[in-house]
C-alpha cells in the first residue's frame, strides 16, 4: 500500500478516484479522538494505522495519518486517533468529513461477494416482473444497512438490505431483485 494519493487522469471522475469508507460524526473525549460511522465491512480500515484521506463537503481530499482505532463495545461506531489532532476543538473541526481511501485500495472478495457501495446505481426489480421500479440512489450504513431506492414514480423509499428482501444481486447485469413484504414500498 502506498501513501501517495492516486493521480487523476483527465477522463477519471472524482467518484472513480476515491472510495468513501466512513463519516466522522463526533468528537470523543478531550484528547482529539473522533467517532466514526463506518461505510465499510472491513474493520481494518479504522483500526490499522496508515494513510487515509478526509474530505469536507465540496473540498478536495486531504491526506491524514490514522494512528489507531477501536470499535465501541456493542456499537457499530469506531473511535479513531488522527495525527496532529490532539484536542477536542481540533476534532470537532473535522466532524462531518468523509473518510476516503483510494478506489484502488479495495480488498479482494470471494466469488459471490461484492462491495456494498457497488449497489448504488443498480436497477431495482420486483420478483415476478422484469421491469425496473427504480434505482438504488444511496446506501445508509449503521446497525443495519438500508438501500435508498428512488422509485420511477418519483418517491424515495428505504429498503433493509437483508437476504429475505434483496435475495439476488446481479452486479454485472446492473440490477437487484426485491421481494418486499406488503406495504414496504408504500411507506
Amino acid at each position: 500500500m502506498t501513501s501517495t494519493p492516486p493521480t487523476p487522469s483527465a477522463d477519471q471522475s472524482r467518484d472513480d478516484e476515491w472510495l468513501p469508507v466512513g463519516q466522522l460524526v463526533g468528537a470523543q473525549g478531550l484528547r482529539g479522538e473522533l467517532r466514526l460511522n463506518p461505510a465499510s465491512d472491513f474493520p481494518e480500515r479504522f483500526t490499522e494505522p496508515g494513510p487515509r484521506w478526509l474530505q469536507a463537503k465540496g473540498s478536495t481530499p486531504k491526506e491524514v495519518e490514522l494512528l489507531d482505532g477501536r470499535q465501541l463495545p456493542g456499537k457499530s461506531l469506531y473511535v479513531v486517533r488522527l495525527q496532529g489532532i490532539n484536542n477536542r476543538a481540533s476534532a470537532e473541526a473535522l466532524v462531518g468529513c468523509t473518510v476516503l481511501v483510494p478506489a484502488t485500495d479495495r480488498p479482494e472478495l470471494a466469488e459471490g461477494e461484492f462491495h456494498l457501495l457497488d449497489l448504488v446505481g443498480l436497477e431495482a426489480r420486483l420478483a415476478g416482473k422484469n421491469d425496473s421500479i427504480g434505482t438504488v440512489s444511496n446506501l445508509i450504513s449503521g446497525g443495519n444497512d438500508l438501500l435508498e431506492i428512488k422509485l420511477s414514480a418519483g418517491k424515495t423509499v428505504l429498503i433493509p438490505f437483508v437476504e429475505a428482501i434483496v435475495p439476488e444481486v446481479h452486479l454485472e447485469e446492473g440490477w437487484l431483485l426485491l421481494t418486499p413484504p406488503p406495504g414496504l414500498l408504500e411507506l
